[in-house]
């Protein structure tokens, strides 16, 4: 009961700030003003009364009204929006306010079954994934891959040893450096790189696996963060210096009209663009469960083979113009509604405030500020010598440094460079898989 009385305070501040943005805007996000309203009532009036539903519509509504507050404030703040702000609030905020009682236990509850349950994630990396590929013109997805592994493999070489240097320089022990700080960092993330990173650290030093998931944790948290605030000044930097961005463009020789376009579709009678969009997200799914099934007969990873579909469907011209269109449509649509949504979800869900808090010691955060800076920073370079547009290729290596589909979903989104979706996946979950083999095989030697 204490838990859904302590949302007193916070209700009377967001009140009075959304008296504040009622003057100066007519939505939050993309939800018109009057109508965000009478949804926060329906839901405050459901929380109070204990009757809130624990069904998908339901499930919708609360993240879409999370996720977009907290994006909207994070635009709103003066510094913090040009460091990717959106992103951070949408993702940080709901995991404080559950660490500290601000969310409503029957609130929470729902959410982190909604996620535990029904993975909404894997839906929209399957959409954003199959949209952007699918959509992209065949000679850049040809050139763009073969290249992006360029900067990848640099930038993580260089990483490492800064990373081990400025540990070192700061008293850390190289050993705890490399494997607990600058590893988990380049994982892969929380499932394909921290749970399996743990559990054969745990077997080869015989170590609880949870004392040592502990420790990795944290890292792969900041370092997500580190990630995110880069990106989001990347951004700023290519609006300022235009020759160094190629505004979600991989490569210097693409045409401004090979990547996804809203406008791409405008041309198209609204009802075939509609069924358009269905298809494209049918194909989507079925990716997915093709991916699903390949993880399950092989053990390989359900969104690398999802990739690879894609890319062969467009390498044997199998993608139809009407396919083309429908899945720039669904990516266009999925990036536009679901992502802040998805963050408020993550933050909530899957993001331990204490454990994010607990990396908070000068040795660790210069560390893992200097591991993600100097990848993102080879990166930057390095793609710059292979006629890939920097910042994008500095963006793509970052995201080895997230916390896996997630994080991939909020570097891009703080970046505003959704449509790297698919290079930012080759960075995740091969670089994070390479990674992980890599490290279990040198410590096992030198245990």
């Amino acid at each position: 009961m204490t838990a859904i009385y302590s949302i007193d305070e916070p209700m009377k501040n967001f009140a009075q700030w959304i008296q504040s943005k009622a003057v100066s805007c007519k939505s939050i996000g993309i939800i018109p003003l009057p109508l965000y309203l009478l949804l926060t009532a329906c839901l405050f009036i459901l929380l109070r009364t204990h009757q809130l539903p624990h069904d998908i519509c339901s499930m919708i509504a609360v993240l879409v009204i999370g996720g977009f507050t907290c994006s909207e404030i994070g635009r709103s703040v003066p510094l913090l929006k040009h460091i990717g702000g959106s992103v951070i609030l949408a993702t940080f905020v709901p995991s404080y306010l559950v660490a500290h009682h601000y969310l409503p236990y029957e609130l929470v509850a729902p959410i982190q079954a909604f996620w535990k349950n029904d993975h909404p994630l894997y839906l929209f990396i399957a959409t954003v994934l199959v949209g952007s590929v699918l959509s992209m013109d065949r000679l850049t997805l040809i050139q763009g891959f073969a290249k992006i592994f360029v900067p990848l493999v640099c930038g993580s070489i260089v990483a490492a040893f800064t990373g081990m240097l400025v540990g070192w320089m700061f008293g850390l022990d190289v050993f705890h450096t490399f494997f607990f700080i600058i590893v988990p960092i380049m994982a892969g993330g929380f499932g394909e790189g921290a749970i399996p990173l743990s559990i054969g650290y745990a077997k080869i030093l015989e170590q609880p696996q949870g004392d040592v998931l502990a420790q990795i944790l944290p890292v792969i948290m900041f370092a997500n963060l580190c990630a995110i605030t880069l990106s989001a000044v990347l951004h700023l930097l290519g609006r300022r210096f235009n020759h160094y961005s190629g505004d979600g463009r991989l490569q210097k020789n693409q045409n401004v009209g090979e990547h996804i376009e809203k406008n791409e579709t405008s041309h198209l009678d609204s009802r075939q663009f509609l069924i358009n969009i269905a298809v494209a997200g049918v194909t989507a799914i079925t990716f997915y469960l093709i991916g699903v099934l390949a993880h399950q007969l092989f053990a390989w990873p359900a969104p690398i083979v999802m990739l690879v579909i894609a890319i062969l469907m467009k390498l044997f011209n199998f993608v139809t113009p009407s396919m083309h269109q429908g899945a720039a449509g669904l990516h266009y649509f999925f990036t536009t509604t679901a992502t802040y949504p998805l963050l408020f979800a993550i933050g909530v869900a899957v993001t331990p405030w204490d454990k994010l808090v607990a990396v908070f010691t000068v040795p660790l955060m210069a560390t893992v500020f200097a591991t993600v800076t100097s990848l993102m920073a080879t990166g930057f370079m390095v793609g710059r010598r292979i006629g890939l547009f920097p910042i994008e290729a500095a963006i793509v290596t970052g995201c080895h440094s997230g916390m896996g589909g997630g994080g991939d979903v909020a570097i891009l989104t703080a970046s505003n460079r959704m449509m790297l979706m698919p290079f930012a996946q080759i960075s995740t979950r091969i670089g994070g898989a390479a990674t992980v083999i890599i490290a279990l095989s040198v410590i096992y030697l030198f245990r």
